[in-house]
């Protein structure tokens, strides 16, 4: 479940380094705090599932990295956030040696949990969307399903079956079987395998 803390207290990132190391996770967004306690199993899988394909796929690649949370990204002043998954663009240097260096990102990636609905498809969607975060993921475990929003999206493409990424310059796209990624996350057999 996520919740915001209700209070007058306009948080920044700086107030994040006060908080205690309790297991929950903590974000703030345009000055509020978003709390986060630990995910399911189901949750996990799906994170291990699509950190598993977008590491593969990204492989050695000199322009994008994937990741997956604990992390302190940092798309503007005053927020701070902790994608359950995402890819970035690399820095002029290479590798990033510390989340401040990460600039931007080519997708990032949300799963649902009770409570988080609005966390996720409103207050982290439109940040994602007004930093130009190239895509944004919203997996829904339920519905077993990805709303994908693109920057200028005013609505999501909602896909159910395979789910195909074409970041520029990476040649082939990364193909993801939305059933079988759903299966293998709730411990089923999936038929065509």
């Amino acid at each position: 479940m996520s919740m915001p803390v209700l209070t007058d207290h306009r948080w920044s990132p700086s107030d994040l380094a006060l908080l205690p190391d309790d297991g929950n996770r903590y974000e703030c967004i345009d000055g509020a705090l978003l709390v986060t306690p630990a995910p399911n199993r189901v949750h996990q899988l799906l994170v291990v599932g699509l950190i598993t394909r977008f590491s593969a796929y990204c492989g050695s690649s000199a322009r994008l990295q994937a990741l997956l949370s604990p992390a302190d990204i940092r798309l503007e002043p005053g927020s701070v956030v902790q994608p359950d998954v995402f890819v970035y663009y690399r820095p002029a240097g290479g590798l990033a040696g510390d989340w401040a260096t990460i600039e931007r990102l080519a997708v990032a990636v949300e799963i649902l949990s009770p409570g988080s609905h609005r966390q996720d498809r409103i207050t982290k969607r439109a940040l994602y969307q007004r930093t130009a975060v190239d895509e944004y993921w919203i997996v829904d475990p339920d519905a077993r399903c990805v709303e994908r929003w693109r920057a200028g999206d005013g609505q999501p493409d909602v896909i159910t079956t395979s789910l195909r990424w074409s970041p520029e310059g990476m040649g082939a796209p990364l193909e993801i079987d939305l059933p079988i990624l759903f299966a293998d996350a709730y411990g089923e057999r999936y038929p065509s395998r």
